[in-house]
């Protein structure tokens, strides 16, 4: 019989009590002469219940026996119920936040949420005093659909005498009557998601074993803890996390690098559904013994959040036609996507990189991970792998927009280094982690996907012209017209005066922290040390260029005497005239003819031509030396309206060849029509319980009524997402809106507002408001 289990010799019984299950297990004592190790080794314990005939195997050969055990015997301790203490819990792990852990917000739930490698309470209460010497505790946590102590999801401890740093443990930190207090402690290497407690009562005797087990019956969340310093995501700056994961809504940065505008996002970390919805991701697509590591996390939630491989959370959508779905411009936050989604299990449609952006922060900040979203102005999206953004043109100087690259305001998350997929990585559509100071060094080599982020930050642009033999020639460099003022919302401080040029304050300019200052040897060197790892070989200056004395931007022709300039009004409106200003200015000693092609036209903001708006032929501008001439072209508002795409984008193209002496002159530029503003009154303080009114108004600036009008309103702690249908607007009316709105939450809490109608989408605002 030694080393063996008698299972026939077993008595097992059950009994339900108190807010969890009781089992009672009766062993044969020579069954007992072979003892386990627990999980974290402190010491031996008892049989442990994920073993065949342990307590938890309910389908092992047992004869049952459904009375319950007799408590009356004082010799038998029993849990009677266990509070987890939740309200001085969530506030010692910065959780408080969450919904989900109070059952005055929205619904009844009242979990315990609990951030790894920090202790918890835990308040048991028993039948009767606990006493030391005659009774046995022993916890076991369980993660995952088959717990095992090989995989590290079932751990067992007993009670220590003293804190247990590092690993699994508890000890007593207090007692009162029957009640004993306990201090749970985990690993700040713990996987992340949703775990149950059971606490075993132990009772030895000289011929038998008894354990009464409580199983409770609400799962414990363990989350990632960056406040822990031994924990890979810690971060040292309260400022950031304040900002980085306790901030729920925020703001995403749009347009192009000469306006760039706010647009407040909910990114609602802490609502509703959203924390299931994280780890449902999670399972989906990270095996359990994996959940710990930030870096797999981190890359799955990239990967989870579009629905390109395994049916992610949203389709994306960059067509302009968003039948069956949802506008991404029409999206005020995540909260709406990510509730949907788990309630359906279904691709929510559509989504756009801000709105992908937007939901990877929200992730990231809900399960522990620093994460804030980030734009990068004049982006460039490298096809080929040369680290290098490419435009072509044709014989009549007409750009040849299928062979191009984009270029385009691009958003992403930055969470660990990591970034918005635009291209597959290990054959799956995610991106990241990439080392920031990897990137701006030119380390491309360095996982994950550096050449593809580098050339988003910092490629030089190349200007290749087809000539009439069908041959292709490169006629210029760019070095400094990507990457430029790299945007997030900042996280406390004030702004410097070249980031309130934009006119936001809460703008911060990272782009120092991605890239070298322009054109500086640092930000050269890490060209040239990205570019060996490039596809091509052909783009920069080789010896026998150096021979020839070729100009700084590597121009084909030896004489650049002709300088050209586009002007547009960045202030333009929506309905207003486009106006462009081209002008033409001989610096040099000779007579100069130019000959050239303006073209404008609507784009999607991933850089993409959309329609084309005006094309002008610039024919034989004689020039003398020192003699500048400038030409004017409109476009009425009547004719581009119905051409434009989602964000207003246009792009503008000029190329001028110089006759004398074969100078190409290349301009490209983009202007971003600028939407009315959406103004908001409401009060600045609020009660939790107390309703209050919102208006919102602007005025139509366009020549037609607008349609199929809506407001769509949110706010964390004030308003769940919902969605109030408006009346048309006539040309050149005031739209006036108003609703209620009744705080649940008490804090510094904002409400963003966004209006959508079929002419023009995400006329945004957002109010703060403090509620008591």
């Amino acid at each position: 019989m030694e080393g063996r289990i008698c299972y026939h010799d077993q008595r097992a019984r059950c009994s339900y009590g108190g807010r969890g299950l009781t089992w009672s297990l009766n062993m044969e004592q020579s069954a007992l002469k072979r003892r386990f190790v627990s999980v974290n080794g402190n010491r031996p314990s008892w049989l442990p219940s994920w073993l065949p005939g342990g307590s938890d195997d309910r389908d092992s050969e047992q004869d049952t026996d459904e009375t319950a055990p007799d408590k009356s015997a004082p010799e038998v301790l029993s849990v009677a119920a266990v509070n987890l203490d939740i309200r001085s819990n969530v506030l010692r792990h910065h959780t408080a936040e969450f919904d989900i852990t109070d059952a005055a917000v929205y619904d009844e739930r009242e979990f315990l949420v609990a951030r790894r490698g920090q202790p918890f309470t835990v308040i048991i209460t028993f039948n009767r005093k606990y006493d030391p010497g005659a009774d046995d505790l022993r916890f076991v946590f369980q993660f995952g659909s088959r717990p095992l102590p090989t995989k590290g999801t079932h751990v067992e401890f007993i009670l220590s005498a003293d804190d247990v740093k590092g690993e699994w443990g508890g000890w007593i930190s207090g007692e009162a009557d029957n009640a004993l207090t306990v201090e749970i402690t985990t690993p700040p290497t713990a996987f992340v998601g949703k775990w149950s407690m059971k606490i075993d009562v132990v009772k030895r005797s000289d011929t038998s074993i008894n354990v009464y087990r409580y199983e409770h019956k609400d799962p414990i969340y363990i989350l990632f803890n960056p406040w822990f310093k031994e924990d890979g995501v810690f971060m040292k700056d309260e400022h950031l996390l304040n900002e980085y994961i306790l901030n729920e809504t925020g703001k995403i940065y749009s347009g192009d690098y000469k306006r760039i505008s706010p647009k407040p996002w909910v990114f609602g970390q802490f609502t509703g559904d959203v924390l299931d919805c994280c780890l449902y991701l999670l399972d989906k697509s990270v095996k359990d013994q994996a959940r710990g590591d930030p870096v797999v996390v981190s890359r799955a939630i990239s990967k989870q959040v579009n629905s390109n491989d395994d049916g992610g959370v949203m389709a994306g959508n960059w067509s302009g036609k968003y039948t069956g779905g949802t506008s991404p411009l029409d999206w005020t936050g995540s909260v709406a996507i990510l509730e949907q989604f788990y309630k359906t299990k279904t691709t929510v449609k559509f989504g756009q990189c801000w709105v992908f952006s937007g939901l990877v922060t929200t992730v990231c900040r809900a399960l522990g991970i620093p994460a804030r979203s980030v734009t990068n102005f004049a982006s460039a999206h490298d096809t080929d792998g040369s680290i290098t953004y490419d435009f072509h043109y044709d014989a009549e100087l007409k750009p040849l927009k299928e062979y191009d690259d984009s270029v385009c305001a691009y958003i992403w998350k930055v969470v660990l280094r990591q970034y918005t997929p635009q291209e597959t990585s290990g054959g799956v559509y995610c991106m990241g982690p990439m080392s920031l100071r990897a990137i701006k060094e030119g380390n491309v080599n360095l996982p994950y996907d550096g050449p593809f982020v580098f050339a988003e930050v910092n490629a030089d642009r190349v200007d290749w012209f087809l000539g009439k033999d069908g041959a292709i020639e490169r006629k210029q460099v760019v070095k400094n017209s990507v990457g430029m003022f790299i945007s997030t919302k900042r996280a406390f401080g004030r702004a410097t005066w070249r980031e309130m040029q934009h006119g936001d304050p809460d703008r911060e300019d990272v782009t120092n922290q991605y890239k070298f200052e322009e054109g500086s040897e640092e930000e050269r060197a890490a060209i040239r040390q990205a570019s060996k790892f490039s596809k091509r070989t052909d783009v920069y200056e080789t010896t026998a260029e150096v021979k020839t004395h070729m100009p700084t931007k590597y121009c084909i022709c030896a004489v650049t005497d002709v300088k050209l300039s586009v002007v547009s009004d960045p202030d333009t409106f929506m309905g207003n005239d486009i106006k462009l200003t081209v002008t033409l200015e001989n610096t040099g000693q000779e007579r100069r003819t130019c000959n050239g092609t303006l073209v404008l036209g609507s784009m999607y903001y991933t850089g993409v031509f959309h329609r084309e708006l005006l094309s002008r032929k610039i024919s034989a501008v004689e020039l003398v030396p020192g003699q500048t001439k400038s030409m004017e072209y409109s476009v009425p508002a009547t004719q581009y309206l119905d051409d434009l795409a989602d964000h207003c984008l246009c792009n503008i193209s000029c190329v001028c060849i110089v006759k004398e002496t074969r100078q190409h002159c290349v301009i490209r530029d983009e202007l971003r029509l600028r939407k009315p503003r959406l103004k908001i009154k409401a009060p600045n303080a609020a009660k939790v319980g107390d309703s209050f009114s919102v208006q919102v108004s602007f005025e139509n600036p366009l020549p037609v009524t607008l349609t199929q009008c809506e407001l769509r309103v949110e706010g964390p702690g004030i308003q769940k997402p919902v969605v109030y249908a408006q009346n048309n607007i006539d040309v050149k009316k005031m739209f006036l809106g108003t609703f209620k709105m009744t705080p649940v939450k008490v804090g510094a809490k904002e409400i963003v507002v966004y209006f959508n109608c079929r002419q023009i989408s995400a006329i945004t605002t957002s109010h703060p408001v403090t509620v008591a």
